[in-house]
């Protein structure tokens, strides 16, 4: 996996992905920046949240639930001191659809949470990581 990262001013950033798209970054004006994209920490929880999010909606259809849609929240903290990594982020899914089993959901939570989600595990190392979940039941036509 490849990426650049340019400098354009002040504190904002322009990433080319290995895949060749680009994404914008910007710093808090307190630090130089213009509030014009997000900052690199928030792009970092919202990677994050996409991977779980990825896991747990392959897990469900390969299981052959009915679900339609899938929305994880995420709340993180971060240490007071630098490094500002993530110390505890929370992961609450709501997972709509059509007759889910709990037993199922549970576990493609539990499966991204323990063995896939190569983002959630890597910022498990300096987080305390939890997840909650709910289903939804979507109305019938």
């Amino acid at each position: 996996m490849d990426c650049v990262v340019k400098w354009l001013d002040g504190a904002s950033f322009v990433a080319e992905t290995g895949s060749g798209h680009l994404l914008a970054m910007d710093g808090a004006p307190e630090a130089g920046g213009r509030n014009l994209a997000p900052r690199p920490m928030e792009l970092l929880l919202a990677g994050t949240g996409g991977c779980t999010a990825f896991d747990v909606m392959l897990i469900l259809r390969k299981s052959r639930q009915q679900v339609v849609g899938c929305e994880v929240a995420l709340k993180a903290d971060r240490a007071a001191e630098d490094p500002k990594v993530f110390t505890r982020i929370v992961f609450h899914y709501r997972i709509s659809g059509t007759g889910l089993k709990p037993d199922v959901v549970e576990r493609a939570v539990h499966l991204s949470a323990e063995k896939y989600c190569s983002a959630s595990i890597m910022l498990g190392k300096t987080a305390t990581i939890e997840h909650t979940w709910e289903i939804l039941e979507a109305p019938t036509a």
